[in-house]
């Protein structure tokens, strides 16, 4: 399949519009439709509906496979050109907000860098794709044991920190005194869904034998503040790293004590690193 009919299909499906997916793509209207009809001649399937605008069984088939497909391809570029190129001044790095703990920051470099603060997925899809030379990204794991990243290209990965995690209660809640909570005790109580800003309720689901943990109140933004304000307010608790939870105003951060859960920070680049990028990571993990 020709990646540019993918390319095509993918915003086409997203836009749920022929003009305005020529528009984006810089096509006519006229050869949008030709994309999307060859794509439907060689797969001998309908991919479309025209009115409205929306994808077939078998289009939302393609379209579960058409993004890491042309992530790969992206990756795949980005590749090339980074070992054939002249390294470039300055470092990018792409971050998730609760990866970029003290240790970090003060690694930085005092110039030339560009922070990038992406979601967890974003982060690994940035390096891969060559927007970002290196990578923080974090989550919830047993202590000693690699997060689970998705297969976007062939990346390496460091571990460069773990601590303990706290679930964050207003400090008026009925278990604000505990010295230890079991996660398990806590799969209905109302959960702030930040899979930005906080670790993500999916993860204590999985821990969690994958039950529970359903959301009172989502909040789709990367600003931990916000998310710590949530929970002091009562809309939810919240799962944090013990440096970010801690002193938060309004709240209590009682320790994770069952099961054994810690958060995690990886280092994630692409290929050998040179400069900025290589000293940063030294810095943080000296495997890499």
């Amino acid at each position: 399949m020709d990646p540019h009919l993918l390319r095509t299909l993918v915003a086409v499906a997203r836009l749920a519009s022929f003009s305005e997916a020529a528009r984006e793509l810089g096509y006519t209207q006229s050869a949008v439709s030709q994309h999307i009809a060859a794509l439907e001649q060689d797969l001998g399937a309908p991919l479309l509906t025209r009115r409205p605008v929306a994808p077939t069984a078998a289009g939302e088939r393609l379209l579960e496979h058409a993004g890491p497909l042309l992530l790969r391809l992206d990756a795949a570029r980005a590749d090339v050109v980074r070992l054939a190129s002249a390294p470039p001044h300055g470092l990018t790095l792409a971050a998730s907000p609760t990866a970029l703990g003290p240790v970090a920051l003060a690694a930085l470099p005092s110039a030339g860098v560009t922070l990038r603060v992406l979601g967890r997925d974003g982060v690994s899809a940035a390096v891969a794709e060559g927007t970002a030379d290196l990578g923080l990204v974090d989550g919830l794991a047993a202590p000693s044991d690699p997060l689970r990243l998705p297969d976007v290209a062939p990346l390496t990965t460091h571990g460069v920190g773990e601590e303990p995690v706290g679930v964050l209660l207003p400090v008026d809640h009925p278990l604000a005194g505990r010295d230890g909570l079991r996660l398990g005790d806590l799969a209905d109580a109302r959960w702030v869904d930040a899979p930005e800003a906080g670790l993500p309720l999916s993860e204590l689901r999985a821990a969690n034998g994958g039950h529970g943990f359903r959301p009172a109140l989502r909040y789709e933004g990367a600003d931990v503040r916000v998310l710590t304000s949530l929970a002091a307010a009562g809309h939810g608790l919240a799962l944090l790293p013990r440096s970010v939870a801690a002193g938060a105003a309004g709240t209590v951060a009682v320790p994770v004590v069952e099961p054994r859960l810690v958060h995690r920070i990886e280092l994630v680049f692409a290929g050998a690193l040179s400069g900025a990028a290589r000293a940063l990571a030294e810095a943080l993990s000296p495997r890499a």
